[in-house]
């Protein structure tokens, strides 16, 4: 699992400069989905999601800890985690790399063996990485060549970018691989004695920015042979001002056009390293005489802009850019190669993860298993994916609904978005406001409704008295006052 990874920088998505050959090779031999979305874009809640198989507004960790702005920190005590059930089950538990799901409660309190790696960036201060790097005679971390903007106020940017002063071998990514084969070589030991499976996950920081990487990376994408995104074009015309105040916050008008260039390919660089870090891994994999037993996950929390619609990093914009993420699963006897079209989620990693496990994945209520998908069958599924997002820096709910051609963004505070992905795939144009969308933009609104209603997620309150959402049949006032007005006849529904 990787951080904050746009789905267009795998070979295996298309991209013809991209240096992925590990990935490229797990989709060869696997299964790759091409609609596979995060709940939320953003790392806490993302990834809490995925520890209990429940959407964001259910389990009510919403924000991450660097920038929380009152939500919970941690799942509340006794709340359903898969590891929690593998553990239960006999299963060696294995976590090596960010955790990130938690403040007070660390990945060893639910049961993972691993460092303890908290917080949102490479921790090269870690005691255990400073350990690695003396056990090994290495370099301590350094850097230069910095690429920043200039904020609003006049003080310096978020750090973009920089060089990273040691050899491959010192590199966070490359302990983070080292230490997960180490635990590898541990779980199968005791696996292939037949006294325990195993579940390891491996999760990189990166390529979240800022991109730190040595010279052989950052240097290894030349920047004129990167294909500017279409939306750095962007206007904001017609969308909401949040927007606008975002691109500012990330300075992307601070700086030469030639400077994106340069941070997308630094990014594609960043990619590259961590792909052959995960080389590492699956050749032990090999060598350990594992594959044949051993279903391989690979996906990230969520995507990142690095220029797109003129943003860095994610927030409260829900463009394909930072909701749509690559997502390769190989189990096996597996079909080799195949493409699922479906929409699926992080979220069903939870119900897949313990379905394989043998476990039953009920707990994981808003989770649903992608192993029949992964083996080939053809099953039932919806022909639409709802995602929500709660805030990074300021509290901004937002709720997403996508289907095959449209998208549509309900904004409380400002415009709400409607996309066409058929005529318009960079999401440039919001066609919420046209008359010739009103049919659409009806069906889709209700259709969101009735999907929040039936999960519980009360951001439909909002919905009912502001949109038309079709038959309501509640009194959305609350006043209890004069309740026959949503209650003309028995059986009967007002809509408003």
């Amino acid at each position: 699992m990787t951080d904050q990874h746009r789905v267009d920088t795998l070979g295996a998505y298309g991209n013809v400069h991209a240096s992925t050959p590990v990935l490229d090779e797990l989709a060869r031999t696997g299964t790759r989905f091409d609609r596979w979305y995060t709940p939320t874009a953003i790392c806490t809640p993302a990834r809490a999601s995925l520890l209990t198989g429940q959407a964001p507004f259910r389990h009510r960790v919403l924000a991450n800890h660097e920038r929380n702005v009152g939500y919970l920190e941690d799942l509340a005590p006794g709340t359903f985690t898969f590891v929690e059930a593998l553990r239960g089950a006999g299963y060696n538990t294995g976590l090596v790399g960010k955790w990130h799901a938690g403040t007070e409660r660390a990945a060893a309190d639910f049961g993972f063996d691993g460092p303890d790696l908290p917080g949102w960036h490479n921790p090269v201060d870690n005691a255990d990485y400073l350990a690695y790097l003396a056990e090994n005679d290495l370099p301590p971390y350094e850097i230069s060549d910095r690429i920043r903007g200039t904020l609003p106020n006049g003080g310096p940017g978020n750090l973009l970018a920089a060089r990273l002063h040691q050899p491959v071998e010192a590199t966070f990514e490359h302990y983070l691989a080292t230490r997960t084969i180490e635990l590898l070589e541990r779980y199968a030991d005791e696996f292939r004695s037949g006294a325990r499976p195993f579940f390891l996950e491996l999760n990189f920081f990166g390529p979240h920015l800022p991109y730190i990487v040595p010279d052989e990376y950052f240097d290894m994408v030349d920047p004129a042979d990167v294909e500017l995104p279409a939306s750095i074009a962007e206007t904001f015309e017609g969308k909401p001002p949040v927007q606008a105040n975002y691109s500012a916050h990330w300075t992307f008008d601070t700086m030469p056009i030639e400077v994106t260039r340069k941070l997308i390919a630094v990014y594609w660089g960043y990619v590259t390293l961590i792909d052959q870090q995960i080389g590492r891994v699956m050749d032990a994999l090999e060598r350990l005489g594992l594959v044949d037993d051993t279903a391989v996950f690979f996906t990230c929390d969520h995507g990142e802009f690095t220029g797109s619609h003129r943003l860095h990093d994610k927030g409260p914009a829900m463009y394909e850019d930072i909701y749509r993420t690559p997502g390769l699963l190989r189990v096996p006897g597996g079909p080799e190669g195949q493409v699922r079209t479906e929409f699926v989620s992080l979220l069903d990693c939870t119900a897949t993860i313990l379905d394989l496990a043998g476990i039953d994945p009920a707990p994981a209520v808003d989770s649903r298993s992608l192993l029949p998908m992964a083996e080939g069958q053809d099953v039932p599924w919806d022909e639409d994916i709802v995602c929500e997002f709660h805030g990074h820096h300021f509290p901004y709910p937002q709720r997403m609904l996508r289907e095959d051609r449209y998208k549509l963004v309900v904004n409380p505070d400002s415009t709400n978005e409607l996309y066409d992905l058929l005529e318009d795939p960079d999401e440039m144009t919001n066609v919420y406001g046209r008359p010739e969308m009103d049919e659409i933009r009806r069906r889709m609104m209700g259709r969101l409704y009735r999907v929040l209603r039936e999960r519980g997620d009360n951001f439909y309150h909002w919905m009912t008295t502001m949109y038309d959402v079709g038959e309501v049949d509640y009194d959305p006032t609350q006043s209890g006052l004069d309740e026959t007005t949503y209650q003309a006849d028995p059986g009967e529904r007002v809509t408003l």
